[in-house]
């Protein structure tokens, strides 16, 4: 499991403006190590966006995705107070998910 997200999730009249940093090494396999040996690919497949269980964000990512993204969206249907959850799925199978209520 990788560290805390950073999630911000505001009002703009009835548009929720969502900002998220991930923490993660997003490793392409392309890279060589100290020692000249390919260092293995270790980045993140899948991101959902949840809003008080519905999903609101779904997508797929590959190894092009620079280390600890930034993610930004927005969406309609959420009210001040709502519930928020990011979750992410590796290469390695490691997930996280984090929640921010929605200011």
């Amino acid at each position: 499991m990788g560290n805390p997200m950073r999630i911000r999730a505001r009002m703009s009249g009835d548009v929720v403006n969502v900002k998220v940093l991930m923490n993660h090494v997003m490793e392409t396999g392309q890279r060589k190590g100290a020692d000249g040996a390919l260092v293995p690919a270790h980045f993140i497949t899948k991101v959902t966006a949840q809003c008080n269980g519905k999903t609101v964000l779904e997508a797929d990512w590959g190894p092009s995705i620079s280390k600890n993204p930034l993610l930004g969206f927005r969406f309609k249907g959420a009210a001040a107070g709502d519930t928020l959850s990011i979750t992410w799925v590796d290469s390695e199978q490691d997930s996280r998910t984090d929640e921010v209520v929605i200011g």
